[in-house]
């Protein structure tokens, strides 16, 4: 499965994003999805994930509650709504497919990767 995110871009703390990671090759609906994200310097972690139905979800803690990950297997696409950004959630942001539905936190659980789209958030 081939995955390119986007939506990325500049806004201020406070603002709003909307993520999307489009699959082509493969139905979507056959993978659980996470997102990841690397700011500079900084090793890739785990933000968000849900599993291949969309019945059940995960975050991390630094986002959970301001990050919702959302999926339409019929369009396939996953998407991370971003709210109540902060400067400290920039970084890239990759989408990443996994073929087991266990909605793992670890990176090397994963098995496709999309290119990464840039988040910039300014104070």
């Amino acid at each position: 499965v081939q995955l390119q995110a986007s939506g990325g871009g500049l806004v201020q703390a406070g603002d709003s994003l909307r993520l999307s990671c489009a699959a082509s090759g493969r139905p979507l609906s056959t993978y659980a999805m996470g997102w990841f994200r690397q700011a500079p310097g900084k090793e890739r972690e785990f933000v968000a994930a849900i599993n291949w139905s969309g019945g059940s979800t995960l975050y991390a803690n630094s986002v959970k509650g301001r990050f919702t990950i959302s999926r339409d297997n019929a369009k396939n696409t996953v998407y991370l709504q971003m709210n109540s950004l902060k400067p400290e959630d920039t970084a890239i942001y990759y989408c990443a497919a996994d073929r087991a539905n266990g909605m793992r936190t670890f990176v090397y659980a994963y098995d496709y990767w999309g290119q990464g789209t840039l988040v910039t958030v300014s104070s």
